[in-house]
Parts: structure tokens; C-alpha cells; sequence
């Protein structure tokens, strides 16, 4: 009877904390509350003779976050990595010199944009490399002509694509699938394993991207100039930098493929490249003030990022712990069959927006969890069901910070940019969790 008592309990807490998740509800303090009440359901178990007692404090709080301590090294040095594209003008200069070659022919100038797009954000992250990529290129798409409806998506399309291979973006997708104890011994880590399918994804993403510009090419042909910002916060001009810096934001991964590097040296190398090939090592003072400086804003930029995701620890640690007492019932009901799984999360895919349960950073946190507590899948395919829907969000939901950034800067209805953004992720989720299934598991 108790079972069924913590059951119901837990279903329905589940339940609350999709709903605060979809209606925008902060997930630093949702998961915080989601691991408070799942503890006091836990230990309301271990009253009545289910479970065993443990240190909270201890096994759930301490040694969760102390563990964590080197992804979060690497989101941080990979947000470095993407300030110092930005900031040492490396980032804008590829951006003005793609827009230049392509200006006389619209549809081209767009495919070269959300490649330049692609090529930038393989190694810049966050919201504020966003906003200095997104000033510099929309006010060219505007320019040209190009429709807001295609202008945004493939915008923030093409980020998503770039995260395929973006270190910081698989750092905090691993984060979720920490201490998992994998049937088949794996773990979820950066490297050819994992690279063997991110690039590929990426390359699936951006084909999508430009069938949905040629598909509108007639538009963006047809379309009519258009103002986006203010022109007073544009010069124009092309930072002067030199041409061979255009390779660093791949370096990181052509360093991880080549030579099995890990993300953390690829990344300070790639920086160090940078700050050398563009002349801010001329003067001690001048290197250290830019170092500082570049430093300062990438963790400002994920500050509240590696908080939420601590948080999602202690969390995470709660879930495997309770579900252990649910494995065995919850096998009997959920499908062991991959194909099946696999095919019925593309279809649900949309499931993802809104921070839904398909959503990793959001109720498919819990969903993640209780998967884990079952014991029974290894940890790619886990990995493939939750993160390959996950990217749903990340390349075409309002609820994601650059999207909603890149929506209200082009004054775009959120509900335009959603019908005509989500269905080209949505169709790539099958040809992707066919890659997954393939080359991951």
C-alpha cells in the first residue's frame, strides 16, 4: 500500500514541476523543490519498512556537486573560448566578409550565413555570442531582403546544428548521465565515440537548413529591405584580422579528432591562437587587460547556467536513488524495444518545447531520471533518447534564451517563428536517431 502511496505521490509532484517547467517557472528553484519532495516522499518510505536510510547531505548535496567539478571546468573554458572569438573581432570578421561574397545573390548570401553561423557557434556558446553574432547578421539579411519568417529560424537553426559538436553544449548533456552505472560498462564522454555522430547530426541539421532557404527562395528573392536594430550601433567596417584565424572555431574539435586532445587543452590552445593571431599579445598589458576582460564576461554569460546545473545534481542524484525502488515495476510498463522507443520520441519530438518532457533542461529532467533508476538501457541509447528531442528546443523554441533574443530583436511573432522553425528539426530527428542508432549504440 505504501508503494502505490509514493507512487501517486511522485507522479503527481512529477506532474506539477512539467507544468511550472512549460509555464517558464525558474528550474534552479524547480529541480531544488522536486529534490526536497522527492526526498520526503523517499524517506516517508523508509518509515514504513521501504528503502534504506542514507545521508542526505552527504550522497545527495556534497559529493554530486564535488563530482561535477570537471564539466563545469569545461563549460567554462569553452564559453571563454567563444567570448575571445567575439571579442578579439574574429567571430565578425568571417561574419561581414560571408555577407560581402554573397550580397549579389540573396539565397546565397543566406546559405553562406547560416554556414558562417554553424562554422562560429562549433566553439562559441551562450546567449551573449548570440546577441554579437545576431547584431552583425540580421541587419545583412534585412538588408538583402530576406523574410523575418526565414531570417530567424535559420539563425537559430544553425546554432542548433553547431551544437552537435559544441563542447560546452556536450558537457552539459553529459552532466545528466553522470555515475550512471550502464549495463554495458560505457560512459557518456567527449571524444571520436561521440564526434563520429555529432558531426554527421550537424551536417543532417544544416542540409535541413538549406532545403528550407532554397524552399523559400522565391521570397528572399522577391523580398524587400528591411531595417533590423539601430542603424546608429552599426559601422559596418570589417575587423582586421587576419585570414587564417577563420579556422579557429574548429580547431578545438579538428584537435579532438586528429589527436584525441581533450576539450580543455583544444580550447586554451584555439584562445591562445586567437589572442596571438590577432595582436593582442603585442603588449603584456594589453594581453592580460583582454584576458581579464574575455574571462570576466564568459562566466558572467553562464553564471546561473553552472548554479542550475548543480542543482540538477543533487536532483539527479535523488531520482536514481528513489527509483531504485520502482525499477522492477516500471520494466513491466515501458517498452525495452529500441526501435520502438527510438521511433515513438521523433514522432513526440515537439514534446521537447516548452521545456516539456522530451526536454532535457526541463521536465525531461525527471523523465532522464527515472529512465536511470530503471537500470535496464545503456547509457547511448539513453543519451540519443532525450538529447535528440532535447535539440527541438535548443534550435527552435522561444523558451531558449538566444531564440527569444533572436525573436523580439526582429520583432517576429513567436508563433510565426515556431511554424516555420520547429518543422525542419522536427523531419531531422528521424534521420539523426537513425545516425544515434547506427554510431552510438
Amino acid at each position: 500500500m505504501i508503494i502505490w502511496i509514493m507512487g501517486i505521490l511522485l507522479i503527481a509532484s512529477f506532474a506539477c514541476f512539467v507544468f511550472y517547467a512549460m509555464r517558464g517557472g525558474n528550474l534552479t528553484v524547480g529541480f531544488f523543490i522536486l529534490t526536497i519532495v522527492w526526498l520526503a516522499i523517499y524517506f516517508l518510505g523508509v518509515a514504513f519498512g521501504v528503502g534504506e536510510p542514507f545521508d542526505i547531505i552527504n550522497d545527495v548535496f556534497a559529493q554530486p556537486a564535488l563530482t561535477y567539478g570537471p564539466t563545469i571546468i569545461q563549460i567554462v573554458c569553452g564559453a571563454w573560448f567563444g567570448r575571445v572569438l567575439v571579442d578579439t573581432g574574429i567571430a565578425a570578421s568571417i561574419s561581414y566578409r560571408t555577407a560581402k561574397v554573397g550580397e549579389k545573390s540573396p539565397v546565397l548570401a543566406t546559405i553562406a550565413v547560416a554556414l558562417v553561423t554553424c562554422l562560429i557557434f562549433t566553439s562559441a556558446y551562450g546567449v551573449g555570442s548570440a546577441i554579437a553574432i545576431g547584431v552583425i547578421l540580421f541587419p545583412i539579411l534585412g538588408h538583402l531582403g530576406v523574410p523575418k519568417r526565414v531570417s530567424v529560424p535559420v539563425f537559430t537553426l544553425s546554432i542548433g546544428a553547431a551544437m552537435w559538436i559544441n563542447s560546452v553544449m556536450f558537457a552539459q548533456f553529459a552532466a545528466f548521465y553522470q555515475n550512471y552505472d550502464s549495463p554495458d560498462g560505457q560512459v557518456v564522454e567527449w571524444g571520436s565515440h561521440y564526434l563520429g555522430f555529432g558531426i554527421p547530426a550537424m551536417v543532417i541539421q544544416m542540409v535541413a537548413v538549406i532545403i528550407f532557404i532554397l524552399i523559400n527562395s522565391k521570397a528572399i528573392k522577391n523580398g524587400t529591405p528591411y531595417e533590423v536594430g539601430n542603424p546608429a550601433d552599426r559601422t559596418g567596417e570589417i575587423p582586421q584580422v587576419p585570414v587564417w584565424t577563420y579556422v579557429l572555431p574548429i580547431v578545438p574539435v579538428a584537435l579532438s579528432i586528429l589527436f584525441q586532445w581533450d576539450s580543455v587543452p583544444a580550447l586554451f590552445l584555439a584562445s591562445i591562437l586567437a589572442f596571438l593571431g590577432t595582436g593582442h599579445m603585442k603588449t603584456y598589458k594589453g594581453f592580460v587587460d583582454m584576458l581579464n576582460s574575455t574571462a570576466k564576461t564568459a562566466i558572467g554569460d553562464i553564471g546561473s547556467l553552472i548554479i542550475m546545473l548543480l542543482v540538477l545534481r543533487f536532483f539527479q542524484q535523488t531520482a536514481v536513488t528513489v527509483m531504485a525502488d520502482f525499477g522492477p515495476a516500471l520494466t513491466s510498463v515501458v517498452p525495452n524495444n529500441e526501435l520502438i522507443l527510438g521511433l515513438a520520441v521523433c514522432v513526440l519530438a515537439p514534446l521537447a518545447l516548452f521545456r516539456g518532457p522530451l526536454e532535457l533542461y526541463g521536465a525531461g529532467s525527471a523523465v532522464i531520471g527515472i529512465l536511470m533508476g530503471m537500470g535496464i538501457f545503456d547509457v547511448w541509447f539513453l543519451f540519443a533518447m532525450l538529447v535528440v528531442p532535447s535539440m527541438t528546443c535548443i534550435s527552435s523554441c522561444v523558451t531558449q534564451s538566444w531564440n527569444m533574443w533572436a525573436v523580439e530583436y526582429n520583432e517576429l511573432e513567436p508563433k510565426t517563428f515556431l511554424k516555420n522553425g520547429v518543422p525542419v528539426y522536427w523531419l531531422c530527428t528521424f534521420p539523426i536517431m537513425g545516425l544515434a542508432a547506427l554510431t552510438l549504440f
